[in-house]
Parts: C-alpha cells; sequence; structure tokens
C-alpha cells in the first residue's frame, strides 16, 4: 500500500511537472492576428462554454493566455536576433494597430509675441553655425557655453572710456549687465508663459533695493495712489507735494500683431487718392473759400471808395465859398469871408480863411 501511495505521488509530480513544461507549439482552429510592434496578440477563437463552466474560471483563463502568450512568443523568435552583451535581443517591426492614449494629447504651445510678429513679417529662422572663429586664440570655437568664442569674461584688461568714471570697476559692471541681461529674458519668458495662460501680468513696481532713487520712490507712491478703485482721484496730496511727472495720456499705437483691417483701409484709402488723376475736392470747403474771398474784396472794395469820397470833399470844402458871413452847401458854417464853414457838422463860427 505503501508502494502504491509513492506511486501515486510520482505520477503527480510527473503530471503538474508536464504542466508546467508544456509543449511550445499550440493547435487553435484559428491563426491568431499579431501586431509584434505593439507584442499584442488577437484571438477569434469561439471559447466554449461547456470547458468554462466544468473548468474553474481562473484555471481556463490561465490556460487561456498561457497558449495565446506561447503563440506570441513564438512569432517573436521567428524576428531577426542578435547578442547585446550576452543576451540574445529581436528588433521588432513597426506598430501597425493605433492604440488609444492614456490621457488626452497635450496642446500646442501658444506661440510667443516674437514668433506671432516673425509669421506676420515673414521672418525667417536661419540655423547658425555651431563653431566660429575666435580672433584671439586663432581658432575655431563654439558660439555658445563653455570655451566659447569670443569670451568677455576672460578679459584680463578693459578699457576705461572716456565717458565713463575712471574710477568704476568696469568687471563688476560687465558682470552687472550679463545679470540683468538674463533677469530680462527670465521676465519675458515668464511673461510669456501669462500670456499663453491669459493670465494677467502686474506691472513692475518697487524693486528690492538697499538704496531707493528719488525718481524710485516718486513712482512708487504714484503707483500706490492710483492703485485705488477711483484711480487715485480723491487721495488727498501730502503738503509740499508736487505733482507726479509723466502721467499724461499714453499715445495709442496700432498692434503689431492681430486684425489689420483698419490698416488695411487706410493704406489703400491713400493709394486711391494717389493713383486718381483728379485730387478730392471737397465742394463745402470750397465754396466756403470762394465766399470769403469775395467778402474780402467786397469789403475791400467799399474802404476804397469810402476813402475817395472823403478825400474828393476835404479839398473842395463845399460848392461856393460864399461871402463873409454866407453859408456854404458842403455844411453850415457861419462867419468867414474866404470860405465856407467845415463840412459835415452843426453851426460853428470859424475864423476868416480857416476851415
Amino acid at each position: 500500500m505503501a508502494a502504491c501511495s509513492v506511486e501515486e505521488l510520482l505520477a503527480k509530480a510527473e503530471k503538474e511537472e508536464a504542466e508546467k513544461l508544456k509543449s511550445i507549439s499550440v493547435q487553435k482552429e484559428l491563426d491568431l492576428e499579431f501586431d509584434i510592434g505593439n507584442l499584442l496578440a488577437c484571438d477569434k477563437n469561439r471559447i466554449e462554454s461547456r470547458d468554462f463552466r466544468e473548468k474553474k474560471k481562473e484555471d481556463f483563463l490561465r490556460s487561456l493566455a498561457r497558449d495565446n502568450t506561447q503563440l506570441l512568443i513564438n512569432e517573436i523568435w521567428k524576428l531577426p536576433t542578435e547578442r547585446v552583451e550576452e543576451a540574445i535581443v529581436a528588433k521588432l517591426p513597426e506598430p501597425t494597430t493605433r492604440l488609444p492614449r492614456e490621457k488626452p494629447p497635450p496642446k500646442p504651445k501658444p506661440p510667443t509675441k516674437w514668433e506671432q510678429f516673425a509669421k506676420l513679417k515673414g521672418i525667417q529662422k536661419k540655423k547658425k553655425t555651431n563653431l566660429v572663429w575666435d580672433e584671439t586664440a586663432k581658432e575655431w570655437r563654439r558660439r555658445w557655453g563653455y570655451k566659447r568664442a569670443n569670451d568677455e569674461t576672460k578679459d584680463w584688461l578693459i578699457e576705461v572710456p572716456e565717458t565713463t568714471d575712471p574710477n568704476e570697476d568696469q568687471f563688476a559692471k560687465r558682470i552687472k549687465a550679463k545679470k540683468e541681461r538674463v533677469a530680462k529674458n527670465e521676465f519675458n519668458r515668464l511673461k510669456n508663459i501669462a500670456r499663453g495662460q491669459k493670465v494677467k501680468v502686474p506691472g513692475v513696481g518697487l524693486l528690492p533695493k538697499a538704496q531707493q532713487s528719488r525718481d524710485e520712490l516718486a513712482k512708487a507712491v504714484s503707483v500706490a495712489k492710483s492703485s485705488t478703485a477711483s484711480v487715485g482721484r480723491f487721495q488727498d496730496r501730502l503738503p509740499k507735494e508736487k505733482p507726479p511727472k509723466n502721467t499724461g495720456k499714453k499715445r495709442k499705437f496700432e498692434p503689431l500683431i492681430g486684425d489689420f483691417s483698419n490698416e488695411k483701409q487706410r493704406q489703400l484709402e491713400l493709394l486711391r487718392v494717389l493713383d486718381s488723376k483728379k485730387p478730392k475736392l471737397d465742394i463745402t470747403k470750397a465754396v466756403n473759400t470762394q465766399m470769403r474771398e469775395e467778402d474780402r474784396e467786397e469789403a475791400a472794395a467799399k474802404r476804397k471808395k469810402g476813402a475817395g469820397k472823403k478825400g474828393r470833399k476835404a479839398n473842395t470844402g463845399g460848392k461856393g465859398g460864399g461871402k463873409a458871413g454866407g453859408k456854404g452847401k458842403g455844411g453850415k458854417a457861419k462867419g468867414g469871408k474866404a470860405g465856407g464853414g467845415k463840412a459835415g457838422g452843426g453851426k460853428r463860427k470859424g475864423k476868416p480863411g480857416k476851415r
């Protein structure tokens, strides 16, 4: 009985080992469809419901997955192989099945302000070479980065310009200018990101420094006052406070990017006026000019005519001088033998011979 039990145990162990080491050949009614590029195998064979019910679900699914995986591995070993670091590697072909993404595709990066301007003006980006000639070292070096050509930071001597302070450190000035350029580029990059995400960028206020200048403090005060709901209209001024400078109306220019219909219309109108043979005539303006000219001519003629009449009356004095004490027709006058009285007036006694 003990021998029978040992034989049964050996048979059971052999069966389990055979289950583990099944043959690599798997028989299917319909061949599987393979996409080796994605390591994908599609099994279109019908599943027998009787086998599914008789066996346990997990055992049935495990057996089915094992057979299909074996067929997929057999297809992989049909591909050309090579040895890489004591490992045999098969080169997979291009995938043929388009698999869905887990997440939505990323949105395209919004263009920067310079990219929009370059696209509008048709500016093409030119690729620069990585190597340039260095006149100091007399050799080809990189354009940017470590050991670049024409590196100003490696100069041991800097000429002091005549217009600057001779005691100013030119090396520190150059380093400061470079830091400012780097900060400006970073600020522009952040502005482009904020513009792409449609976020309002706050204006530049008072920057933190060890000592603020007078203009910077005045600018900070004006910004703080205009930050109210009334834009600083009802803010009280300090005693002896001067009005802020450069607070006039800001000039408005046409945008460099966007809708150019208005600019196009203006340019077309200008070309139409220049191209027309006859200049554009404003009837109302022309009539008003002519009427003013006629009024001026008429007034000048009246003034000239009035001046001529006065001259004649002054010369003649009146018709017939008359005797002494006589009356002249140019005007009533008494007395005077040699001439009449003054023209145009009331009664007046005059001396003889005097108008």
